[in-house]
């Protein structure tokens, strides 16, 4: 080899180390073992053999010198570092976690919706629709989160709407910004980034079979189409967001059950219902139908005196071994004594996810429970503490007297807050709550009392494997900014206290050092 073509023999050096920093960086982005890396490779192997051949001498040197022999120690050093990163990253990679250290586990899944993933029965495709126009970061990140806690069952892709109009139409989609989620031949859509729609659309997906719930109308009751806290707005929300549809039935004009009632909600009457109106009930749980009451103490509504005149009521103990309790309980658990809390539960689907979570009905009226019925088997739901009594005295109740308990007259806890039943020769499932005001919007989040009625609902019209998969809304924070002397505060500590007190003690280091000098 000429001596003067070792000059050039650098070259082979900055070709290899350019290839090498190009390959490196096309394998974090593409992740895969592309045409272009494995030009960027055999650069790299072509610059060293370049080097080798124009200064072979240099090479010889670094081989058998003694910087070879140093250089070996590190080289080995060097590939067992590398060993233990490579094995430390095996193991990570295939037991990953997360840890979400955020005050309200912003970016952690909620237990419902962990749930939810973990019944899902087939594998589900979100297809999240967002053109360049609109920010798609939040979304990605939630969907990650779906994906990592699904367990393999939940995979998305993003589409861009303006260049793929077919896939728009296939997916019917007509707001930019929209999540399709597929789950076999069905699909549903999220129209908000957000956990409660995503696991309503999961939820929607797995129920499959549209339920319709009707509100019944014409006796004072709470309805779905009101707002306001004295309605039942938030509980046709969630409902609807699990797939159910929400209607009215007023049967005083229709004279009839429709056809497709999965269930009928009796939401706290004021007036009786007539005997028509019961025996249509009647035909309709014969006939498999469910039913849910929630009624309130007589002292509350517009009932005749003479308990004879809830025709409801005495068909219900009568045929299905539960008797509403003409009274009003006092729990002295509760700092408001006719603000009764659930003690106890019983052993029930409905309640067997709630044993930590407590349920209050104000003003309630016991229940009691025929358990000789032949017509059904009923099962308590909700008991109160034994620190209670239902107080039969409702004239006092009513204008604020006195209230005690009287012994051989009133009852004494744990009383029965809400049963069950269902019929022994047929279908038909029956919901009985002593209130109704435990799930109206004011007191719906309150607890586990929205979580308690809409479980209830799930088990009525039968299905049980939808039972507390109830999306959850997000808690809401609100930061408010710090005041005017707080803010010039804390930059008189960031800009200028702290830079300078290391500014004077690299002053004063420097001082002694230059005396001492």
């Amino acid at each position: 080899m000429k001596p003067e073509w070792r000059r050039f023999a650098p070259i082979g050096l900055f070709i290899s180390l350019a290839a090498a920093l190009v390959s490196l960086g096309l394998y974090i982005v593409q992740r895969e073992f592309s045409l272009y890396l494995q030009v960027g490779l055999a650069l790299v192997v072509v610059g060293l053999a370049l080097f080798a051949a124009l200064d072979p001498d240099r090479v010889r040197k670094a081989l058998t010198g003694r910087q070879a022999r140093y250089g070996s120690n590190a080289l080995v050093l060097t590939l067992a570092f590398l060993g233990i990163l490579v094995v430390v990253n095996y193991f990570v990679y295939g037991n990953s976690k997360r840890w979400d250290l955020t005050e309200d586990k912003q970016n952690t899944l909620t237990q419902e919706t962990l749930d939810t993933m973990a019944a899902l029965p087939e594998p589900v495709t979100a297809l999240a629709f967002f053109s360049p126009q609109r920010s798609s970061g939040y979304a990605q990140s939630l969907l990650d989160d779906y994906k990592f806690y699904s367990d393999g069952k939940l995979d998305y892709e993003f589409i861009d709407p303006l260049s793929n109009p077919q896939a728009i139409q296939e997916a019917q989609v007509n707001k930019d910004g929209t999540i399709v989620f597929r789950m076999g031949d069905r699909q549903e859509q999220a129209t908000s980034v957000t956990e409660r729609e995503f696991t309503g659309a999961l939820v929607r997906l797995m129920s499959g079979q549209e339920h319709v719930v009707y509100f019944l109308s014409g006796h004072g009751e709470y309805s779905p189409d009101e707002t306001g806290d004295q309605s039942y707005a938030l509980a046709r929300t969630t409902l609807e967001s699990k797939n159910y549809t929400v209607q009215t039935l007023n049967l005083l004009s229709s004279n009839r059950v429709p056809e497709d009632a999965s269930l009928i909600v009796i939401a706290g009457p004021l007036h009786s219902l007539i005997q028509a109106e019961v025996d249509l009930l009647s035909a309709y749980l014969d006939g498999g139908g469910a039913v849910m009451l929630l009624s309130e103490p007589p002292v509350l509504t517009e009932f005749s005196d003479d308990a004879e005149a809830d025709l409801l009521g005495v068909y219900l103990s009568e045929n299905w071994g539960i008797t509403l309790g003409e009274d009003v309980i006092v729990d002295t658990t509760s700092t408001q004594p006719l603000f009764a809390y659930a003690a106890e539960y019983g052993d029930h689907l409905i309640t067997q996810r709630m044993q930590r979570v407590g349920t209050a009905f104000p003003t309630a009226r016991s229940l009691q429970m025929n358990t000789d019925s032949e017509n059904a088997f009923a099962t308590q739901l909700v008991l109160t503490a034994a620190q209670s009594w239902a107080e039969t005295n409702l004239e006092a109740v009513q204008t604020g007297g006195k209230i005690a308990p009287d012994e051989g007259v009133d009852r004494f806890g744990p009383l029965v807050i809400a049963a069950v039943a269902e019929a022994s020769g047929g279908e038909g499932r029956l919901v009985v709550f002593g209130d109704s005001d435990f799930a109206a919007d004011v007191n719906f989040t309150y607890l586990g009392n929205g979580d308690m009625f809409v479980n209830s609902v799930d088990w009525a019209v039968g299905q049980e494997e939808l039972i507390n998969l109830t999306p959850r809304n997000p808690t809401q924070r609100i930061m408010l900014p710090p005041q005017p002397y707080m803010m010039n505060l804390i930059l008189l500590g960031v800009v200028f206290v702290l830079p300078g007190t290391v500014l004077a003690s690299g002053i004063v280091v420097w001082a002694r050092r230059k005396r001492r000098g």
